[in-house]
């Protein structure tokens, strides 16, 4: 059965490039000559029926934005079975063949559930974390390391000035990706994460022999699932003295323009999902691998943890000397 009609919703977290992935989304398919619609607020939208068609100026001027137009939201309805039935019979009423879900791993957990309900669907990896498996990079995370290794720049300049040290917490509660590159491009002294153990008595040691050899600021970089910045700069300071100023990024992380990478990885995914729905495929993720689009079956990607880069973390290290 050939595909007529589609939606494209956003779920969970918002990520910069969300945006450009629903203008691709809406575009490819006009271009295709398919009906298009939006469900907005996500898996709740599509359980309150708030669905609405959309033209090729309903996604006017929003690649440059951050966030989501289409807003996003929790769900713990669309958790229960009745909750996903009711979603997909939503669409099935209004003759909508296929639905694009861009967001994270509980977004694709519902796109996976609506699969298996018969709805074609299509996942786009929308997180700033970069933790779904099956895709080097996710949309926004190249914009939330760029937004770390901004601030990390300038909190050097007044590091510097005062011969201070400084602890960063940034998001990543099971995914340390944001820390390990934003770390690495910026040249932090530590990097801690979630999937490495690391003691902090050990970094506590190496500031105090850089100390001794002329060095007057350190950066730490803290993933929010290794430990809280407060928590790190008290254990620093009971072991060494040196009394560290914490900066917790939080949600600025999320917001603002997207990069260009970001914005052309949106585009690219976008226009993908629109071709595979077309090609009749249903139940896959998309990503990138070595800059090649791939298709992996969903079911096969909420199941998998995306592997960390120790290779990169080891380069971080070797280079924090």
């Amino acid at each position: 059965m050939s595909v007529k009609s589609i939606a494209v919703l956003t779920s969970g977290g918002d990520s910069q490039g969300m945006n450009a992935a629903v203008r691709a989304v809406v575009r490819s398919a006009l271009y295709h000559g398919l009906e298009v619609f939006a469900v907005q607020r996500g898996y709740q939208g599509l359980i309150n029926d708030d669905i609405r068609p959309m033209d090729l100026r309903s996604v006017g001027d929003i690649i440059q934005r951050g966030g989501t137009i289409l807003q996003t939201a929790r769900c713990k309805e669309f958790l229960t079975p009745e909750g996903q039935q009711k979603g997909a019979d939503n669409l099935r009423k209004r003759g909508i063949d296929g639905l694009v879900v861009i967001g994270g791993d509980g977004s694709y957990q519902g796109a996976n559930k609506l699969s298996k309900l018969g709805i074609r669907t299509m996942g786009l990896p929308g997180t700033i974390d970069n933790d779904i498996p099956f895709t080097d990079f996710t949309i926004g995370f190249d914009t939330a390391v760029s937004i770390v290794v901004d601030a990390i720049n300038k909190l050097r300049d007044t590091m510097t000035s005062h011969e201070r040290s400084s602890v960063v917490e940034v998001m990543g509660r099971h995914c340390g990706d944001i820390a390990l590159y934003a770390g690495l491009a910026s040249g932090a002294e530590a990097i801690l994460v979630p999937e490495v153990e690391l003691d902090v008595h050990d970094v506590a040691d190496r500031m105090s022999d850089n100390f001794r050899h002329g060095k007057r600021h350190s950066i730490i970089l803290v993933a929010e699932g290794a430990g809280t910045g407060e928590d790190i700069a008290a254990q620093i300071t009971a072991r060494n003295g040196i009394e560290p100023r914490v900066t917790v990024l939080g949600h600025i992380q999320r917001g603002g323009a997207p990069t260009h990478n970001d914005r052309i990885l949106a585009s690219r995914l976008g226009d993908f999902a629109v071709r595979k729905l077309i090609e009749g495929d249903s139940g896959k993720a998309l990503g990138l691998v070595n800059n090649e689009l791939v298709a992996t079956d969903i079911n096969t990607v909420v199941n998998t943890k995306k592997p960390f880069n120790m290779n990169l973390y080891d380069l971080a290290m070797r280079l924090s000397q």
